[in-house]
């Protein structure tokens, strides 16, 4: 059995619909839209009638700011309203419903049941079919979302077909450059003409087969920009400044590259990124770096004095570009870009205490009609990002100490996302080893849905 519960601010209280409101008028030009409510949809399975009821003032709604209700409430204008329904694609992480599963499992003590969330979205006033179109582009990511039916549903489990054997790319090694053109575009795949071609040749002269489509998949992902920084390693041919203290400090690199015997090496912004501390610890002036097999954040040697005593303390910092995940789906890019950062000096056993995020957008006060065709608009990059951002750091519980947000055109087509932490930990609290055959692995964390290969799956 499915019990169902709709949840709803109270005026007052209802300040993400008054929000949105706001952005549909002004940002999306929708004049004729009167008013707007938010309700959220929970339907839960596999608890008794009971705790159900239980749970709706402790778990699902809060009693002083919402209101529950076990049907829809009408619209003022229950002939002219729109109503439709915004849920999670099959296999995509929920977080409220997660959450809200996870609650009731605390409160029962059994076993944790199913539960799906979906959001209602009650639009009144005088509506053309063409805005309320405007209003679904505008709030469905579909990337990660789609309307979901208004309709009860008898269960929520859901049925996947049974996996079809994995596609082998018949002809692939034969395929002109037309042919990998098009098979870029209908595979929907990021990587460009010239890793495809290095791909076919690959497979053509030293496998001799044809590759399947998960091996394709794979490369694809593992050789985006998210994963491999191609950005990063593009190779700079000519180099033009017009800022004068840009143009000393690339001369400078260009000498430290000299200094290290780097001249055949491409000129290309990892390079810049890097050569910093290969100069200092070819100089022997990067003394206190802690190296180790480990592949953890960045660890400095220090002496603090805590106490009044100086101790031996290890200081840690990580950064974490999350350009491309925030592009598409910015609530959980940008919520992972600090979980990244975070996760490094965690795993290199300190404490992380603060943070900073650097972000590019295009300007968020365009119209959403100038958006690039494909790309979600600016506006809700910028909102959802910050929100997503501030969740997850909140959640652990860190300071975020700097903001600094860029608005320029030229991070319109690519937007730019930077999280950073600090840590530390006193010395005699970190053990290095090395990894040997039987050593036992241990995976913490929820769960993430059955997103595939489809994300960057090996690099968390």
């Amino acid at each position: 059995m499915v019990s169902r519960v709709y949840v709803e601010k109270k005026p007052g209280f209802d300040v993400e619909a008054q929000q949105l409101a706001h952005e549909l008028r002004d940002i999306l030009g929708i004049a004729g839209l009167e008013n707007l409510r938010l309700i959220n949809r929970y339907d839960v399975e596999g608890i008794s009638d009971e705790l159900f009821e239980q749970c709706v003032p402790t778990v699902f709604s809060e009693p002083q700011t919402d209101w529950a209700h076990g049907e829809l409430p009408p619209a003022a204008d229950e002939e002219g309203a729109i109503v439709f329904a915004v849920e999670a694609l099959p296999g995509q992480f929920d977080q409220r419903a997660d959450s809200a599963s996870q609650c009731i499992q605390l409160i029962s003590q059994g076993e944790r049941p199913e539960v799906r969330n979906a959001k209602v979205y009650i639009l009144e006033g005088q509506l053309s079919d063409a805005d309320v179109e405007t209003v679904k582009r505008y709030v469905i990511n579909p990337v990660e979302a789609r309307e979901a039916s208004l309709e009860t549903v008898d269960t929520l489990k859901m049925e996947y077909p049974e996996p079809a054997p994995v596609e082998v790319i018949a002809g692939f090694r034969e395929l002109d450059e037309a042919g990998l053109a098009a098979f870029i575009a209908d595979r929907g795949l990021a990587m460009h003409l010239t890793d495809i071609t290095f791909c076919q040749a690959y497979f053509r002269d030293d496998e001799q087969r044809d590759p399947s489509i998960t091996e394709i998949k794979m490369i694809d992902t593992y050789w985006s920009d998210h994963c491999r920084h191609t950005t990063f390693g593009t190779v700079l041919d000519s180099v033009q400044i017009d800022d004068a203290a840009v143009q000393e400090a690339f001369d400078r690199y260009l000498e430290m590259r000299h200094e290290l015997g780097r001249d055949e090496k491409p000129i290309c912004l990892m390079d810049m990124g890097t050569i910093g501390a290969k100069y200092l610890k070819a100089k022997g002036i990067l003394k206190n770096l802690d190296e180790s097999e480990e592949i953890n954040a960045c660890t400095v040697k220090i002496k603090a004095e805590v106490d009044g005593e100086q101790q031996d303390w290890l200081f840690l910092f990580k950064n974490e570009t999350h350009n491309h995940p925030t592009e598409i789906e910015p609530f959980g890019g940008a919520a992972t870009c600090v979980g990244g950062a975070i996760r490094d000096p965690l795993s290199g056993r300190a404490y992380v205490y603060q943070a900073m995020r650097v972000t590019g957008a295009g300007d968020p006060l365009v119209p959403v009609s100038e958006t690039i065709p494909g790309k979600l608009p600016q506006r809700k990059l910028v909102t959802t990002a910050a929100a997503g951002y501030s969740s997850y750091g909140n959640q652990i519980g860190l300071a975020t100490g700097q903001v600094n947000e860029l608005y320029h055109p030229g991070y319109v087509a690519k937007r730019m996302e930077i999280g950073a932490v600090v840590g530390a930990t006193p010395a005699h609290h970190v053990r290095r080893e090395t990894p040997a055959p039987g050593d036992v692995v241990v995976l913490l964390g929820g769960r993430t849905g059955r997103d595939g290969i489809g994300g960057a799956t090996g690099s968390s």
